[in-house]
């Protein structure tokens, strides 16, 4: 069959494993087949032999499997929260070390920042927009104002690119250097976000014409953990204007890299390369 010799039946399974000592033996039927499998593992079950089931083409494209018990019946774990247990308790604890301090650090920068943009134009401090957040739920988030207050976009469908006429030129230092990222440390420690995670997109903010969350497929699963003020994308030269369909997929996919692949080591990795990029992003303005 398709080149490869049928050594017998199903009859004659048992003598051929035992006579060729077959180690694993994988039953290739469809799960519809309960009766088949059944009687196959009823034979085989006297044996030495590992069993395998050949999974579900549905079950076959999911990546994380497991196998364990809820009220003592086993279940196929298919779908797993990446920051469970003491993990989402370290994740935490990062958030709130860090955030914290940088606050307490960085207040006279804050403070600078904060009337340098008041004494150049006229409207508030701060720029709040609503943004997709964790469990892909809506939260507003705070950053300084870079732009003229008639100007900006309040729902983040323009984009911003070089050179932009709507920043002002305190915006532009602002941008540049990233400082006008620091109020999300407050968002960090309301519970909003984290100091590491997928970057949180404007609910209008598009890819091309098409809006972000409905052109790039598995776009929601980057909301399965907190957003964060800097990302695996953007030390990964993934920072800046999304112009097209192409660079809005590699940041998507350095998100989700980043959800499934979580550890401190990461984390840290991501923010000695943030504070290296700091001194010149050219995607920064």
């Amino acid at each position: 069959m398709a080149g490869v010799p049928v050594l017998g039946s199903v009859a004659g399974l048992v003598e051929q494993v035992r006579k060729n000592r077959i180690d694993l033996v994988v039953v290739a039927l469809p799960w519809s087949a309960e009766a088949e499998i059944t009687d196959i593992l009823e034979r085989l079950r006297v044996l030495a032999v590992d069993v395998r089931l050949l999974p579900h083409r549905l079950i076959a494209r999911t990546a994380g499997l497991s196998v364990d018990a809820t009220a003592g019946i086993p279940l196929l774990g298919v779908i797993h929260h990446p920051l469970a247990g003491w993990r989402g308790v370290l994740k935490r604890s990062e958030d709130l070390l860090i955030g914290g301090t940088a606050l307490a650090v960085l207040a006279p920068v804050l403070l600078l920042a904060a009337a340098a943009i008041k004494l150049e134009s006229p409207g508030p401090v701060l720029f709040r927009q609503k943004r997709f957040g964790f469990n892909n739920e809506e939260f507003e988030i705070w950053k300084f104002r870079t732009m003229h207050t008639d100007r900006g976009d309040q729902s983040g469908a323009q984009r911003t690119v070089r050179n932009d006429p709507r920043v002002t030129r305190v915006g532009r230092f602002l941008r540049r250097t990233s400082i006008d990222e620091l109020p999300q440390l407050f968002n960090v420690l309301r519970g909003d976000m984290s100091i590491v995670g997928p970057r949180p997109h404007p609910v209008a903010m598009k890819a091309g014409d098409v809006l972000y969350h409905e052109a790039v497929e598995n776009y929601a699963c980057r909301h399965r953990v907190r957003p964060g003020i800097t990302g695996w994308a953007q030390v990964n030269g993934l920072r800046g204007e999304i112009d097209n369909l192409h660079t809005a997929a590699r940041r998507v996919e350095h998100d989700l890299y980043y959800v499934d692949n979580w550890s401190l080591g990461l984390d840290a990795e991501i923010m000695v390369r943030t504070a290296l990029l700091l001194f010149w992003d050219r995607n920064a303005y």
